[in-house]
């Protein structure tokens, strides 16, 4: 017998339950209750209640950047399951509207629809090999959520998020400004963390980029790297011998493997990714206009041919109207080489899709 979630399920009346509490204010117009001073809500939807999906549900709840989420996914126990769990900490939250449904109409007016669905990662598999498992989960997604909510912006998580936010855009028929991979801005903080703990600072204080493709033909730009505004890299290979080009790849190979040995260990990631997220959510959502390194087209960027219709991480403006623009940045020689590369990469792989 299905369990009741409200007193309404349960056969109580809503409708006015408040008037007995709570007398009206007027707005000194009329006689009503003000209702057009009332600010527009803000609906986010998460598709795929996993782990991923849901430690990015929880994070958005508790950073209060939405005032409903819907959650949506295949399993309906475990999503309701998830659902409830979430509801019956409300008095220690705030007031955010949770809705849950198999059925892809409760996204319906989304501001922001986030795709995590998809094919868990097994430990030792690359990204690159979720491809075509996911694909075909994306014919059914993605149409749908453009049908219900229009005007959303689509940030996708689904591993191989470069390739699958190319594979968005095409399906959904949504302007590119308007679908977004989460990309590298996670490998960033990865890169980050790292470089903070030897540098004894806060990762907030180190001014570091991983571009590209979010996987194991990343970029990491060490040409921009800066902690209070002054650059790194040179006073590191002045002061420690064992700073050259052999330690660098070392560490960028030690951003990327950081993901997979999580997955070995725990068998698959969540908060980090999470929080990731949650931030990306704040910067388009509240128009912060900040920059993150996110999977954008990045056709004419860096020598990319112009029309090889490829999504990798660059460092990008997020506002409300999703990518506000693209920076582009200066890089060696060597660092352009490699993301060539890496979009070469990621361009075959999408030649394959036929979209």
């Amino acid at each position: 017998m299905k369990k009741a979630t409200s007193l309404s399920e349960l056969g109580f009346d809503a409708n006015g339950a408040s008037s007995g509490f709570f007398r009206p204010v007027s707005d000194g117009m009329d006689s009503t209750p003000t209702s057009h001073h009332r600010r527009r809500l803000t609906k986010v939807s998460v598709i795929g209640a996993g782990n991923v999906g849901m430690a990015i549900a929880q994070t958005i709840l508790t950073r209060d950047l939405a005032d409903e989420i819907a959650l949506v996914d295949a399993l309906p126990d475990k999503l309701r399951g998830e659902m409830l769990d979430l509801q019956h900490a409300a008095a220690f939250l705030p007031r955010t509207h949770l809705v849950s449904d198999t059925d892809m109409s409760v996204t319906r007016g989304s501001d922001l629809a986030i795709v995590t669905a998809g094919a868990r990662q097994i430990p030792g598999e690359t990204r690159l090999n979720l491809l075509q498992r996911n694909v075909a989960l994306f014919r059914k997604i993605v149409p749908a959520l453009a049908e219900q909510s229009p005007d959303a912006i689509l940030l996708i998580v689904s591993n191989p998020v470069d390739v699958l936010t190319y594979v968005a855009w095409k399906l959904s028929g949504f302007p590119v400004s308007r679908v977004i991979g989460s990309g590298t801005n996670l490998d960033s903080s990865r890169f980050r963390f790292l470089l903070a703990e030897h540098l004894d600072v806060n990762a907030q204080d180190v001014n570091a980029y991983m571009v590209g493709e979010h996987g194991d033909s990343s970029v990491a730009v060490w040409s921009t790297l800066s902690v209070a505004g002054m650059p790194v890299l040179k006073s590191l290979q002045e002061s420690h011998s064992s700073f050259g080009e052999e330690a660098l790849e070392g560490i960028r190979r030690a951003v990327v493997d950081s993901a997979y040995e999580v997955i070995g260990l725990k068998g698959y990631t969540s908060w980090a990714i999470g929080y990731s997220v949650a931030s990306l959510v704040s910067s388009l959502l509240r128009d912060q206009r900040r920059i993150h390194p996110v999977s954008v087209l990045a056709a004419g960027f860096h020598g990319i041919p112009d029309d090889h219709e490829v999504f990798l991480s660059l460092p990008a403006r997020l506002g409300r109207a999703g990518v506000l623009g693209v920076a582009d940045m200066e890089l060696t020689d060597e660092e352009t080489r490699r993301l060539r590369r890496s979009a070469k990469t990621l361009w075959e792989n999408t030649q394959l899709l036929g979209l």
